[in-house]
């Protein structure tokens, strides 16, 4: 019925997203099936990626794709969102919190951040706010959300950031420990050199991180909480895992902020798995936390993707609603 966390587009740019974004295009182009093969396919797929490339993710024919699909799917309500760091605006608020130094790590991610940060935020909310009448003739509510990377810290500057924007809502979200961007492909070796040890020890960073961005009270909803397994790096101590989600349910119930089932891990990354998993999703549940559900699309055919099967969950499981958003207003939806 929902679906609350969609992106239109993320670098870096290559081949590789070329090539996906000619997947995505394709999905809504059945017919041309019958032509695979041809030069003449090629051809016409080559005019499409240049056409999509020439008018960008802001684009009325790529927010239709989106519009198609939720159509397709039967959703009623689709909240897009960007992340942060896509906005040229906020260059200065990611060059203080990441790690930039001249090494390794420091190289890759000023290539990764120079490569994504190519957008405007007021760009952004405009062609947002410009297709909801459109969406709403199609019987769709389109909301307007931002995912925002939280640093302890950098609150105060965060929310200067945000500020003067009609948001749906603000997602909060921990992608960085000690400003290490651990689920970028490009320094995920930096977790093979961990022992069991040391991994907890990040663990706890990362979880500490997620508890000071949910009782900062700045985020309507908080994304994906344990992420930091994107790479299928596990903590074996399930002690220590349950102390973490206990503690981290019992904020989110303090502060009355919205967490999701997001479906991103599950079908992007080598974890394969739901966030949260299964025994974090327990507990969380347990403490009487609100949810929303998420299929962290980056394309228009992932939308939805799963948002179905976990709102079966949260029902089997006893959840009776879910939430949604106008205006920073939560309201529920029955199940």
């Amino acid at each position: 019925m929902i679906d609350y966390h969609v992106h239109l587009e993320e670098g870096p740019y290559s081949f590789r997203w070329l090539e996906r974004t000619s997947q995505a295009i394709r999905f809504f182009n059945a017919e041309e099936e019958s032509a695979k093969g041809s030069k003449a396919l090629i051809e016409l797929q080559m005019k499409q990626l240049s056409q999509r490339l020439q008018s960008g993710c802001y684009s009325g024919e790529w927010l239709d794709l989106y519009l198609q699909q939720a159509k397709q799917l039967g959703l009623r309500e689709v909240g897009i969102v960007d992340h942060l760091y896509r906005f040229k605006e906020t260059r200065a608020y990611f060059e203080r919190y990441m790690q930039l130094d001249n090494n390794e790590v420091g190289r890759a991610q000023r290539y990764w951040l120079d490569s994504v940060m190519t957008e405007s935020m007021d760009d952004f909310v405009s062609a947002i706010n410009q297709a909801k009448e459109k969406w709403s003739r199609h019987g769709i509510s389109l909301k307007l959300g931002i995912e925002a990377d939280y640093f302890v810290g950098g609150e105060e500057e965060l929310t200067s950031l945000l500020e003067g924007y009609p948001w749906d809502y603000v997602i909060g979200s921990v992608h960085f420990v000690d400003g290490w961007g651990f689920d970028n492909p490009q320094t995920q070796y930096i977790f093979e050199d961990m022992d069991d040890a040391t991994l907890q020890e990040n663990f706890a960073q990362f979880f500490a991180t997620v508890e000071k961005m949910i009782l900062s009270n700045m985020f309507d909803f908080v994304a994906h909480l344990d992420n930091f397994k994107v790479f299928d790096y596990q903590v074996k101590n399930t002690a220590f895992l349950d102390s973490w989600y206990e503690r981290i349910a019992k904020a989110l119930v303090t502060t009355q902020t919205v967490t999701e089932i997001n479906a991103g891990l599950y079908y992007r990354y080598p974890v394969k798995e739901m966030c949260p998993g299964p025994r974090f999703l327990q507990i969380l549940i347990k403490h009487g936390v609100a949810f929303t559900v998420s299929s962290d699309a980056h394309f228009p055919d992932d939308l939805g993707k799963y948002t179905f099967d976990n709102v079966n969950l949260l029902k089997s499981l006893g959840v009776q609603s879910i939430v949604g958003f106008e205006q920073r207003m939560r309201k529920l939806i029955e199940i």
